[in-house]
């Protein structure tokens, strides 16, 4: 009884909590966050951002002028097509702060972000995939769609909502022998990764995918070319472990490869070429 009342309990306050619903752009998909402030965030990616620039023992800013200007570049059409869409459909305030930069950083990483609030990264160890332009736009229409969907306070508030949880269970078998709480924590562990956190990671990737061909799209770059770069992607991590697919935070080459393909005729309608 003691346990049901506290997990009780700990779902009345996600749900009497601070909580926010908001739409995703070009998809529609309705997110509900708790206790986790957008603005915030920004504030926080910001000031990330800056120390990793600046960091004089790391160095980590790319002295390639010419990739560096690319990236510059690229996202800055990226960034005023966003923009463009975002006003004229209604999605302004959500990015009126927003504050961009691009930068290319030397790494051998195979890697890219976008921080909340508009910070992007490309690492110079993925431009042997990305190859030209459209590789680029492909990456980076992708990242910055993470930003415009808000998708780092979706987790936030995921995480957020998980750890209450946790801490409701944790209290609720306190009095019990310590290898009852440590089945119990075992089994809430996985099942928070397993059947919750990570799988919303992998909609989020899909949704990420599907924005970025489209941003991709209304700035110029062919959207098609994506498939391309996915496949290079695909060909560059064979032979490297994997984990099984239902944990892992990313969808499988395969079905990444084949969902864009789905979604290819309506970021096309973006496409008005150059």
């Amino acid at each position: 009884m003691k346990k049901i009342m506290i997990i009780g309990l700990a779902t009345g306050l996600l749900a009497i909590s601070s909580c926010s619903t908001s739409v995703v752009p070009l998809t529609g998909r309705k997110v509900s966050t708790f206790g986790v402030n957008a603005a915030d965030l920004e504030q926080q990616a910001a000031q990330g951002y800056s120390q990793l620039l600046s960091d004089p023992k790391t160095k980590v800013v790319s002295s390639n002028s010419t990739e560096t200007q690319r990236v510059k570049r690229i996202g800055a059409n990226i960034q005023a097509a966003v923009t463009q869409y975002m006003n004229a459909n209604g999605y302004g305030e959500q990015i009126k702060n927003y504050k961009w930069e691009f930068n290319l950083i030397e790494s051998p990483e195979v890697n890219a972000w976008c921080m909340p609030g508009g910070k992007v990264a490309v690492y110079t160890g993925i431009l042997k995939i990305t190859k030209d332009d459209a590789g680029l736009a492909t990456v980076m229409g992708h990242e910055i769609a993470h930003a415009i969907a808000q998708h780092s306070v979706e987790r936030a508030s995921d995480m957020l909502k998980a750890q209450l949880l946790g801490t409701a269970v944790g209290t609720a078998t306190s009095g019990k022998s310590e290898s009852t709480q440590a089945i119990v924590n075992q089994l809430y562990g996985v099942g928070a990764q397993g059947l919750y956190v990570l799988p919303n990671s992998r909609k989020q990737e899909l949704e990420a995918d599907k924005m970025g061909l489209s941003f991709m799209a209304m700035a110029g770059y062919n959207p098609q070319n994506a498939i391309g770069f996915w496949q290079r992607m695909a060909a560059a991590s064979e032979g490297s472990q994997k984990p099984p697919v239902f944990l892992s935070t990313h969808p499988t080459d395969e079905s990444r490869i084949a969902q864009i393909q789905r979604d290819l005729p309506e970021a096309m309608k973006y496409y008005k070429g150059k």
